[in-house]
């Protein structure tokens, strides 16, 4: 007779995830958000984007998380996001959720507004730009790529969170399994978390419990405006490692929070756009763990119960199979393996590879390389979008060149649009 006492077997890869919701993950594997520019000068969502999405269904993962999606069209994050504000694009948005039809993967759309990291001209087809922030503290990185921000009065806070819950209704209604609320890297949500960047003396800023206020009401909007089998998840900042600012005690106590109000997934990031360096060095020194921020999922898991993702750095079967094993994780998060391979998950799952090809792609010069590794990875995305295989051996000057004319054509066309 078995022993009614004995731990059960930890999950493989394959195993199956129940969330909170109701909603089962057929494995362990995300693909997690990767840049795609790829929707039109409107914001809504190309042929192009969806039949990336169609080929990148059949990879074997489990969930998929889309790219940055703007709630604002007057502040972009990257020329081409997908912007929804109303319903305009619903039809659009209904192709896209489609794409994964005939699979019994989960699509999920990572909302997001970019605040004062909204680079200069950006904004959607005839919308005059419009740079906020929790306060008015500039970038100290990019120089004249990004203009000062200018501070949000409440109303105007009122309405952003506003926007996120239309965005996420607009995508139940598309379709959409749920959506990842953008609360990492140094967009609008991480920005009011940060000391740094959150000066603010009224109910929005000053100790924690009002700096995640925002985040938390958009959760609060979010949920109020859809279904309760519609997914809620969070990509939040590990720590944004800069000295003064959002660190590991603050997003332990907001990711008990989050528990708190029923979200579902809190997926685990770390950075900014003005410590790429200490996040790059922070990467080197946890290599040997393979998985970038995991001692910070293994501290989170001990205080938490709702299911944690962590992207970034897995490479290998083995690495994935030892972070859910601990217990650290519940889904292994992956970006540019399945840029580079898209099939990967798949093979994965069915012992037929162990190790991702993917390697960084360098010229050398530490601000280059990092915009090339973008450049790199959403180049080979749109030839999926067109219907081509991947061009893993594509050389890092022939993907720059391309981001480069790219980015010309973009920019004219923006100046000048055909009608």
């Amino acid at each position: 007779m078995p022993d009614q006492t004995s731990t059960p077997a930890p999950p493989a890869l394959s195993t199956e995830l129940r969330l909170g919701n109701g909603i089962v993950l057929r494995n362990r594997l995300a693909k997690a958000a990767t840049s795609e520019h790829l929707a039109d000068r409107h914001g809504a969502p190309t042929a192009q984007l969806i039949e990336a999405y169609r080929r990148l269904a059949a990879s074997g993962a489990g969930l998929l998380i889309s790219g940055n999606v703007m709630v604002d069209g007057s502040s972009l994050e990257a020329r081409r996001n997908v912007v929804i504000e109303d319903e305009r694009h619903l039809t659009a948005l209904r192709r896209w959720s489609a794409a994964t039809d005939g699979t019994d993967t989960r699509f999920l759309l990572q909302l997001s507004h970019p605040g004062r990291q909204t680079m200069r001209g950006l904004s959607v087809a005839g919308r005059r730009q419009d740079v906020v922030a929790p306060s008015a503290v500039p970038l100290a990185v990019g120089g004249r790529m990004f203009r000062p921000p200018r501070a949000l009065a409440e109303p105007e806070i009122l309405d952003v969170v506003g926007r996120f819950a239309t965005a996420a209704r607009v995508a139940a209604d598309a379709g959409f399994a749920g959506v990842e609320l953008h609360a990492a890297h140094g967009y609008l949500i991480s920005q009011f978390l940060s000391p740094l960047t959150n000066r603010r003396t009224d109910g929005w800023g000053g100790p924690l419990s009002n700096r995640m206020r925002f985040l938390l009401e958009i959760v609060r909007a979010v949920r109020a405006q859809t279904a309760e089998s519609f997914l809620v998840a969070v990509k939040l900042n590990s720590a944004d490692f800069q000295r003064g600012g959002f660190d590991a005690d603050d997003a332990r106590n907001v990711a008990v929070a989050l528990e708190q109000e029923g979200v579902h997934i809190i997926e685990l990031s770390g950075g900014t756009y003005e410590n790429v360096s200490v996040v790059e060095a922070r990467r080197a020194s946890t290599t040997s763990r393979e998985a970038y921020f995991l001692e910070y999922a293994e501290e989170l898991s001990r205080t938490l119960t709702v299911p944690l993702m962590l992207s970034g750095g897995f490479r290998t079967r083995s690495g994935m199979t030892a972070a859910l094993e601990s217990g650290a994780v519940d889904i292994i998060g992956l970006a540019r393996p399945i840029a580079h391979e898209p099939d990967f998950p798949r093979r994965i799952l069915d012992g037929s590879t162990g190790t991702s090809l993917a390697r960084p792609q360098r010229v050398g010069v530490k601000m280059v390389d990092d915009l090339l590794n973008s450049a790199w990875h959403q180049q080979q995305i749109a030839r999926l979008g067109r219907g081509k295989p991947v061009r893993p051996n594509r050389k890092p000057a022939v993907a720059l060149a391309i981001a480069m004319l790219t980015e010309l054509r973009d920019g004219m066309s923006a100046r000048f649009p055909l009608s």
